[in-house]
């Protein structure tokens, strides 16, 4: 290649003399050629880019063919497969449909033998239908006989429950014994002391139920060693609401307008549902005071207003009703519906041995509401104190009496001096005078009703009609508590350690009745003597028992409830009927219902 070149350089050389003259010639025709060139080389270049997007847009159109060959060899395969899965599942259906005509031509057969089979089934089924038919209407007889002798042994049960309730009230009375009802409160959440809310009434908590209720008469305590069962005249269950309760106490407000005087005391531990049951719930402060009887009211307003309605029922302006309420606050009687609050009062011993307190206020009420007026205004100066056992613990006992004045008999009345004979009357005339029968006339001689001169009489002396007091105290006494239980300091300690000496001066009162013994120590305390005339048998007494059921009670709630049972073993004699004052009972005691003699004096 080397060689070819230096010839050619070679020929250059030789011939260039020969071509000098043509060489602008040839530089023109050149240029025009590379011209020519360069326009021929732009155009190939953009036939070169044209190609080029050709080629890119035959290569994205082949890669969209094959991808659209691919997703249609892919379609093709599922369709294969399906027509193939499909192939087997028509094979398989041709099994069973060969199947099914051969169960088909047997089916006939077997349905007429299922058909004879079921007539022989329904005529089985058909004379057992007939025969238990007749053994229905045989049982349906019994039963409705049954039923009728069930609900005759029922109504022979209550009554025969009913009269041994009426014979042992009777016996209770005769014999002057307490009677003792007790109450077992729900669980409460400050019962659990401290513990976890969700272990409430759990096994072995202090909040564990250990008082159980029995039936309307018993109540079970069960302890560690052994269960203790408990009788009473009456036990209510948690369940049993504030008109349970007094369904049992009503009766007594009868006795009441008869002549008799009722006391209702509600005894427990602090915390157990005493005020509750007396005076209602602590959820409205107005104790529920309303027109119509509220689910929630206590003994107090339910009795006040029971007497109301058994007043209603008595001719108009014969009976007339005050009320007092009073505090034993550490062993002093306080008049809360007095203006002076710190004024000392005693107990006076009457001339006929009975027991009032002349400089208590007494306030007439007309209705209820003026009842739970005075009691709500009592009940704001009435002392309470929160302590670890409950919110709302009363520090004093709590006594609301309504003084019942009811206008005698007339035969009772004890009539006016009679007006003196004038001394201007002459002496003639004075002999006129009419003369008692069976007594003698002026000149001394016997005169018989017979011989009794016929004219007319002078107008009788006015009478001063005479008056009978009946009192019924209703008693909400204070707590027992135990101070390392509540926690109390200070002056409630001090409150605690009265309420306590006046619960035990209380159980001695009951004890020293229950033994007989010659001495009772009423002075040992300022509530027993004030409760004297209720307590030693001039009252009809009930004793509402109030108890927790938690295990952290257990002491308390033992304490209260062999309260009760030595209350139930006082025997004081028939309950006294009280008399106006112008009238004595002479011979045998009386008794609710027996006639008895009185004399004027």
């Amino acid at each position: 290649m080397e060689e070819i070149n230096t010839s050619a350089l070679l020929l250059l050389k030789q011939s260039s003399p020969v071509q000098a003259g043509t060489q602008s010639e040839i530089s023109l025709t050149r240029d025009e050629r590379i011209a020519s060139l360069e326009t021929e080389n732009a155009m190939l270049y953009l036939k070169l880019a044209q190609l080029r997007s050709n080629l890119q847009y035959s290569r994205e159109e082949v890669s969209g063919f094959q991808s659209q060959y691919e997703s249609e060899t892919k379609f093709r395969q599922n369709v294969i497969d399906s027509a193939l899965r499909f192939k087997q599942e028509l094979e398989s259906i041709k099994r069973k449909m060969a199947s099914l005509q051969r169960v088909a031509v047997d089916l006939p057969i077997q349905f007429q033998n299922d058909i004879k089979h079921a007539n022989t089934v329904v005529q089985r089924h058909r004379h057992m239908f007939v025969s238990q038919t007749s053994n229905l209407t045989t049982m349906q007889d019994q039963l409705s006989n049954l039923q009728e002798a069930l609900n005759d042994i029922t109504d022979r049960h209550a009554k025969e429950k009913k009269r041994r309730q009426e014979l042992h009230n009777l016996l209770m009375e005769l014999r002057g014994n307490i009677r003792v009802h007790c109450r077992v409160r729900p669980l409460m959440d400050f019962d659990r002391g401290g513990e976890d809310s969700r272990m409430l009434g759990g096994s072995g908590t202090k909040s564990e139920v250990v008082v159980h209720y029995m039936d309307d008469e018993n109540v079970c305590v069960r302890t560690t060693k052994h269960n203790k069962v408990f009788e009473y005249e009456r036990v209510y269950s948690p369940a049993e609401a504030q008109d349970s309760v007094f369904d049992e106490v009503s009766p007594m407000l009868t006795s009441l307008l008869d002549g008799y005087n009722i006391c209702i005391m509600a005894y427990g531990q602090t915390g157990s549902g005493k005020t509750h049951t007396m005076l209602g719930s602590h959820k409205n402060e107005d104790y529920h005071l309303r027109m119509e009887p509220h689910k929630d009211e206590g003994v107090i307003p339910r009795a006040a207003r029971e007497l109301f309605r058994l007043i209603s029922e008595k001719p108009d302006g014969k009976i007339s009703v005050e009320v007092s309420v009073v505090e034993i606050y550490n062993n002093d009687i306080q008049d809360l519906l007095s203006g002076d609050p710190h004024a000392k009062h005693d107990v006076i011993t009457g001339p006929d041995g009975s027991l009032s307190i002349p400089t208590l206020t007494s306030k007439k009420v007309k209705k209820i509401q003026d009842v739970m007026s005075f009691v709500q205004y009592g009940l704001r100066m009435r002392r309470e104190a929160s302590t670890m056992v409950h919110e709302h613990s009363s520090r004093s006992h709590l006594i609301v009496t309504l003084t019942v004045n009811s206008q005698a008999p007339s035969f009772l009345t004890k009539p006016s001096a009679p007006s003196p004979i004038p001394e201007n009357v002459p002496e003639c005339f004075k002999q006129m005078l009419p003369t008692p029968p069976g007594g003698r006339d002026r000149r001394g001689r016997s005169v018989s009703l017979m011989s009794t001169p016929s004219f007319e009489p002078p107008a009788p002396a006015p009478l001063n009609h005479a008056i009978i007091k009946t009192k019924l105290q209703l008693v909400d006494l204070a707590g027992s508590e135990c101070v390392g239980m509540s926690g109390v300091t200070g002056a409630a300690l001090r409150e605690a350690s009265h309420i306590n000496k006046s619960l035990s001066a209380l159980a001695d009162v009951l004890g020293a009745l229950a033994e007989n013994r010659p001495h009772v120590p009423y002075r040992n305390s300022r509530l027993t003597h004030f409760l004297q005339d209720s307590i030693g048998g001039n009252a009809k007494l009930l004793v509402l028992l109030c108890v927790a059921p938690a295990q952290r009670y257990i002491t308390e709630t033992t304490q209260c409830l062999g309260f009760g049972q030595r209350a139930r073993q006082v025997q004081r004699g028939p309950t006294k009927r009280r008399l106006p004052s112008s009238a004595e009972k002479v011979g045998g005691p009386d008794r609710p219902g027996s006639g008895g003699k009185v004399s004027f004096r």
